[in-house]
């Protein structure tokens, strides 16, 4: 029985590829396969927090570490005057190398079937279950060509595609991002099934050409660090190029304050949710009037063309205008645009509907991951994707690698041992109302999950379930002996990163000690599971707010329930006491 993967984006390249590495045989199938892993906002993989989701996933035996480290053309370290707890590897890669290579990589794995086309519809069948209750799971899938799939499980990774229109000043088009097709179909299928469905927006800045640029007018970013973000080190960093920083002024702000009514955010024509950390100019403008000017980083794309990334000014407003405002920036007198901005609306799923292991309650078999999710970013759709991936591979009678030890509630990673955990507990407690986007400070245990230590946190883990292989795993014990030598014979030589491990540990030990004690009691709430049937409204002691909000949300755990808005602690030691009277 196939997986099917419905989009190609990082979300869906990482499912697919953790899928069919288990064993189970796996459909991916995008819009255009010039769309695979593309990178259609910034070229980079990484930075704050993001650079702790890449290790991880690379940590658990995903990609997009590796491919980062292969196409880099910068690398550097953010957050280098704060603690280890926050800093964070950032890579500039080369776009197009990046989605070659993984198309490259999928191509060429077993188990991985590849086709240009769109999922426009899930079907489902019923399945008996204990007691005579019936229950809903995926069945097939209908193609846009009328071709019909029986599957097992179904991984819906349609990022910013799903129904998504382009918005230029007055302007509206159905449109994917750098001119790829909408998916139009798959909404309705959803609604269907149903799903709630909200409407979120983000955007992209112009691109303009190099020489275009007078760079002497600008402060240049070199790269700084030769730090890999795949633990196995395979490709040699490449730090070719520079980025350069330049700032919008006062004449910037007048000219886009003077059009804010062209702006397809401020005419009225935007109706979903922006990302509050990642605004559009104009925004920013409105939002911080007090602010003289704004970063703009000039980013090159790739070695093979001439354009940069203007990140800082991404815009709805009309071309002519953009050209404006350009070009009253220092450094872009005369720089000629290659591409113009816009913004980008889609449709993505309330993502309280799902479970811990990122499928539907409402279907079995039914995963979602990405930006259909209502995060942002190619990090966290891809860390998602991986877990989607994953589970959805447990449920296949195809793959046999270590089922028995992962839970009957599949594979979870929780909040005390991974930022990836962090990302999907909060998501699927918490839900969103704009773009997700991870930050450090979400972590309540980041001390201890720093990017140094990913692979001692969560490669076992990747080992248990067949992501890890041979090759990955006995580097990994090889760290753990030079860990353990550092420490016994400290004046001896040994790698920068086993003594950067093993010193954060001891000046930390402290702190470790204490967050070792939180996290326990965090790990003790987990395990007490509560049933999926539990009916709250007979837990007469909840307030009525609770009860709503716990049947809602149908918390696996004490600890996921603690995180729900307006459950209080009272509300947590009640269903602790009915877990014990009714020995659950």
């Amino acid at each position: 029985m196939r997986i099917i993967v419905a989009g190609g984006g990082h979300a869906g390249c990482e499912a697919a590829l953790a899928a069919a590495r288990m064993g189970a045989e796996t459909s991916l199938f995008a819009i255009n396969l010039d769309s695979i892993a593309s990178m259609p906002c910034n070229p980079c993989i990484g930075g704050s927090a993001k650079g702790h989701l890449v290790r991880e996933i690379d940590a658990l035996g995903g990609v997009m570490g590796e491919l980062a480290d292969k196409t880099c053309i910068q690398m550097r370290t953010l957050n280098r005057g704060n603690g280890p707890a926050v800093q964070a590897l950032r890579a500039q890669v080369d776009k197009h190398d990046y989605h070659k290579s993984m198309l490259e990589l999928i191509k060429a794995t077993p188990n991985i079937k590849l086709k240009e086309c769109e999922v426009a519809e899930i079907l489902t069948k019923k399945i008996p279950l204990l007691g005579g209750v019936d229950t809903q799971s995926v069945g097939e899938v209908v193609l846009s060509d009328g071709t019909k799939i029986t599957c097992k499980s179904v991984v819906v990774a349609t990022g910013v595609y799903l129904n998504s229109c382009v918005l230029v000043g007055h302007t509206s088009k159905s449109s994917g991002p750098m001119g790829f097709a909408a998916a139009k179909r798959l909404t309705d299928s959803l609604l269907k099934l149903g799903l709630k469905i909200r409407r979120f927006k983000t955007g992209t800045p112009p691109r303009v050409t190099a020489a275009s640029i007078d760079y002497t007018k600008t402060i240049p970013q070199p790269p700084d660090t030769q730090s890999h973000f795949s633990f196995l080190k395979r490709h040699k960093i490449r730090n070719v190029v520079d980025c350069h920083l330049t700032y919008t002024n006062e004449i910037t702000h007048k000219i886009i304050r003077d059009n804010l009514k062209k702006s397809a955010l401020f005419c009225g024509l935007i109706k979903g949710a922006g990302a509050r950390y990642c605004p559009s100019i104009e925004d920013k403008i409105v939002r911080f009037s007090t602010a003289n000017r704004h970063q703009v980083f000039l980013e090159p794309e790739s070695l093979s063309t001439d354009e940069v990334y203007l990140q800082g000014i991404s815009t709805s407003l009309p071309l002519d205008i953009q050209n404006k405002f350009v070009h009253s920036i220092e450094g872009l007198e005369n720089a000629r645009i290659t591409k113009s901005a816009y913004a980008i609306e889609y449709d993505c799923i309330d993502s309280r509907q799902l479970t811990a292991t990122l499928e539907y309650k409402g279907v079995r078999n039914l995963f979602f991951a990405g930006q259909v999710n209502g995060t942002s970013g190619y990090e966290e759709a891809a860390a998602q994707g991986l877990v989607a991936g994953v589970n959805a591979a447990l449920k296949s009678p195809d793959t046999t690698n270590n089922k028995a030890k992962i839970s009957e509630s599949g594979f979870v990673l929780s909040r005390t041992e991974s930022y990836i955990g962090v990302l999907i507990d909060d998501l699927v407690t918490l839900g969103t109302n704009e773009p997700y986007r991870m930050f450090t400070s979400r972590a309540e245990h980041r001390l201890y999950l720093r990017q140094d230590n990913a692979d001692q946190r969560l490669t076992p883990l990747g080992r248990e379930v067949g992501l890890v292989g041979d090759e990955r795993w006995e580097s990994f014990q090889e760290k753990l002996l030079l860990i353990e030598q550092y420490k016994k014979y400290p004046d001896g030589e040994s790698p920068d990163y086993i003594r950067e491990t093993v010193e954060i540990e001891n000046k930390y030990a402290g702190y470790m000690k204490r967050e070792a004690t939180r996290m326990a009691e965090v790990k003790r709430m987990e395990q007490a599971i509560i049933p999926k049937d539990i009916d709250y409204d007979k837990i007469t002691a909840l307030r009525r707010e609770s009860q709503m909000k716990l049947a809602n949300i149908r918390p696996h755990n004490l600890a996921q329930a603690m995180r729900i808005s307006g459950v209080t602690p009272a509300d947590i030691n009640v269903l602790l006491i009915w877990l014990k009277k009714n020995k659950v």
